[in-house]
C-alpha cells in the first residue's frame, strides 16, 4: 500500500504555473463549511464527467488532483481569507494556483460538480 501524498507539502513545493485572485461564492463556501464540520476534512470527491480529475477539501486549500499521475495538482484555491468572517453572504476572497496549462477548462466544473455531490452527501446524512 502506498503512503498517502501529503498535500500540503506538495502544494508548497511544486511550481505555480500563473496565480489569480479569485473568489469563491458565499453559497458555496457555506455548504463546504456545513460538509465539513459533518464529514471532516480533508475530503475527497471523485468528480463525475473529469476524467481522472479527483478534488481534495482542505481547510487550507481545495485542490484539484490528477489521479493517473500521482495526484499532481492540476488547479487549486488557497489562502482563504475566511478569519473573522462575520457576513454569510459575501464570497469568500482567495487565490487560484495553476499547475497544468488546461487547468481553467476544469475550474468551473469542478466547482459546480462540488456543489452537486456536497448537497447529495449532506442530503444523505
Amino acid at each position: 500500500m502506498t503512503p498517502p501524498i501529503d498535500m500540503d507539502r506538495r502544494l508548497a513545493e511544486l511550481p505555480v504555473m500563473a496565480q489569480r485572485a479569485d473568489k469563491i461564492p458565499a453559497p458555496l463556501y457555506n455548504l463546504w463549511r456545513r460538509a465539513r464540520r459533518r464529514f471532516g476534512a480533508p475530503m475527497r470527491l471523485k468528480l463525475p464527467g473529469l476524467k481522472e480529475i479527483e478534488m481534495v477539501l482542505a481547510d487550507g486549500y481545495w485542490v484539484c488532483v490528477d489521479t493517473v499521475k500521482f495526484d499532481v495538482p492540476v488547479i487549486a484555491w488557497v489562502d482563504f481569507e475566511d478569519a473573522d468572517r462575520d457576513a454569510l453572504h459575501l464570497p469568500i476572497a482567495c487565490k487560484l494556483n495553476y499547475y497544468h496549462f488546461a487547468a481553467s477548462a476544469v475550474r468551473a466544473r469542478a466547482l459546480e460538480l462540488m456543489a452537486e455531490l456536497l448537497k447529495g452527501r449532506l442530503e444523505e446524512a
